[in-house]
């Protein structure tokens, strides 16, 4: 029995290792031609991929509880858009459009780029997106570099900044240029403050610090007995946001990082930076938080993958809520 046993066990090894030499044989012949088909499939995916991530967008839901008292407990629906530049999705955004009216917000914020400085056709999209935002409810918008720039340097972009400024405050739009303004959500005590980050910590290739003395200089003191909102393009200072006293920063500006690697996250900036700390995500820490939108559009690098488009609802929920998820 025993010898039977071994004689059957050396006969299927025997078989394997005709099996695998066949195999190897096979892959000799043609493991370059597979190789390159694999390759070539992947490329293609990608390819495909990144066409898809720049014509549609998506809705990206967060939830945040805050230490107020709405009325009736009433949750509050925001909606926050950057980083369009200036892109169409449909004639006049209608498809963007309509998607956040089916989201029914009760305010909406901006973390500015909506517009793209060196292409002044992009002026009109943005105005007209920020017209028919205003037709849903309350809009407060914060600059991005693209417009902050125009702004400062008006002896090179002329009046083009004022132009869309003024349309957009008779549209109901409020612009917060390194102010606040104090409201009122649903009995919920609110300041909104948009924040001017220095131009010079957009600079490429080199990290340049921001004291909170400049932060303080340009907006003033956080208010602590109200909920603090800071719209601030740049998330590169979440640290000096969350030491400022924000007690939600809304930022943007990175894009997502143009690639998205699962479990890693943003890949690399537009300014060229590998791994951004905080690039598309909502980060808590502290019982202070910070959201990131992916952004909309693109500049520079028309490239997105694994990093869809976005528009951030953000659901914020009171002490008192009778939300039901």
């Amino acid at each position: 029995m025993k010898r039977a046993k071994k004689k059957k066990q050396g006969m299927i090894i025997k078989r394997i290792k005709k099996i695998l030499k066949k195999w190897k044989k096979s892959w000799e012949q043609t493991g370059p031609e597979c190789t390159a088909a694999l390759i070539g499939v992947g490329i293609l995916s990608a390819l495909l991929e990144i066409k898809k991530e720049l014509s549609e967008f998506c809705v990206r839901k967060y939830t945040l509880k805050v230490p107020y008292e709405s009325e009736n407990g009433e949750a509050v629906k925001v909606i926050f858009v950057s980083d369009l530049h200036g892109k169409q999705y449909g004639k006049n955004n209608v498809s963007l459009i309509r998607a956040i009216k089916e989201e029914q917000p009760d305010f909406i914020l901006s973390g500015g780029d909506i517009l793209t400085r060196s292409e002044e056709a992009t002026d009109h999209t943005a105005i007209r997106f920020y017209q028919n935002l205003s037709e849903i409810c309350p809009v407060y918008a914060a600059n991005g570099n693209h417009e902050q720039r125009m702004k400062e340097n008006s002896e090179y972009y002329g009046f083009r900044y004022a132009r869309m400024k003024k349309q957009l405050e008779n549209s109901g739009v409020k612009i917060l240029e390194n102010e606040s303004v104090d409201i009122d959500m649903k009995g919920i005590p609110v300041t909104i403050t948009g924040f001017e980050t220095p131009l010079k910590c957009y600079s490429h290739f080199k990290s340049v610090p921001l004291d909170l003395s400049e932060m303080i200089e340009r907006i003033g003191m956080a208010e602590r007995e109200r909920f603090q909102i800071l719209l601030a393009h740049n998330p590169a200072y979440m640290k000096q946001y969350a030491d400022w006293g924000s007690k939600l920063t809304l930022s943007g500006h990175l894009h997502g990082g143009l690639v998205r690697i699962p479990g890693i996250g943003g890949l690399i900036t537009p300014q060229a930076r590998l791994f951004p700390k905080y690039s598309g995500d909502m980060y808590i820490k502290d019982n202070k938080a910070c959201i990131v939108s992916r952004g909309l559009g693109t500049h520079t690098v028309n490239i997105r993958l694994f990093n869809m488009p976005e528009v951030v609802s953000i659901t914020l929920l009171p002490k008192n809520t009778n939300h039901k998820k």
